[in-house]
């Protein structure tokens, strides 16, 4: 597994040396852009439309634009100059409750190995993690990105996970037609609790599956192996009403997912009947 980040998580006076890998991988099925009539890939070279010409790795300089087509250019030794100590660090300032922290915030997950020499101390920051249930509420700079990031307790690793700051998360002001009032039917909403209820399982997550995926891939090794390929619709779901009426939906949706109730056992004959007891 390939190693993203090393450096050390610190908490107070504490220094644990990690290696940082990332925990989830890229599963998506990608394309690559062909010509149509030889089959080559395309390639996408970088060019300057003034100078009218494929411009090298070496010649390209970071800017930003700060007006319409004006930049101001920053150097990379300029940036290695404001580089905080989150470069090499993640420093855990606070420790919080899980359920202080709105999974909105939250990024992509990596996991946390001990580097030389420090498997004890990372023993320790895991097992009091563990033990006080908190998470701790660190800063990381990954590839020159500065982060948020969450440290918590998978198993018997530590998980980093990144997260936006404040700023980064829209206000809700700006999402258009939400509700003034959350009034509803009591009825309704009695019925919408009850079909909850009903719908409500233990999370396993083997159980979900990506069914598009799986379908492109089947669809690409049919065309690998040379076999014709129907070309057919996907099915429609099944079950779908065209129910408008809320209260009816509810109803309906509550018929299909109540379970029979289970058939009485039958006693077993004992071959006599009440006219031949003696």
């Amino acid at each position: 597994m390939h190693t993203v980040w090393k450096g050390a998580v610190s908490f107070g006076l504490v220094h644990v040396p990690v290696k940082m890998y990332t925990a989830t991988e890229d599963r998506d099925v990608h394309f690559r852009s062909l010509h149509k009539d030889c089959g080559m890939p395309i390639s996408y070279a970088k060019t300057c439309r003034h100078c009218n010409k494929e411009i090298g790795q070496d010649e390209i300089v970071k800017g930003f634009e700060y007006e319409k087509d004006k930049f101001v250019i920053v150097k990379e030794e300029e940036l290695d100059m404001i580089k905080d100590e989150s470069a090499k660090t993640i420093k855990i300032l606070d420790f919080v409750d899980l359920q202080e922290i709105d999974p909105l915030y939250f990024q992509k997950p990596y996991y946390l190995s001990p580097d030389m020499g420090g498997a004890g101390a990372y023993s320790l920051l895991l097992e009091a993690i563990r033990q006080t249930g908190k998470i701790g509420i660190a800063k990381i700079s990954i590839r020159s990105k500065s982060s948020l990031a969450a440290i918590r307790v998978v198993d018997n690793c530590l998980c980093l996970e990144t997260m936006h700051y404040p700023d980064e998360i829209r206000s809700l002001s700006q999402i258009p037609n939400l509700p003034a009032s959350t009034l509803v039917n009591e009825k309704e909403l009695v019925m919408a609790k009850t079909l909850i209820e009903q719908l409500s399982e233990s999370f396993v997550p083997e159980k979900y599956t990506d069914d598009y995926r799986v379908a492109l891939l089947d669809l690409i090794e049919q065309k690998i192996a040379g076999e014709s390929i129907d070309m057919v619709s996907a099915p429609h779901a099944e079950g779908r009403s065209n129910v408008i009426d809320l209260m009816a939906a509810l109803q309906a949706s509550l018929d299909a997912t109540t379970k029979p109730p289970a058939a009485p056992k039958r006693k077993r004959s004992t071959g006599k009947t009440k006219d031949n007891v003696s």
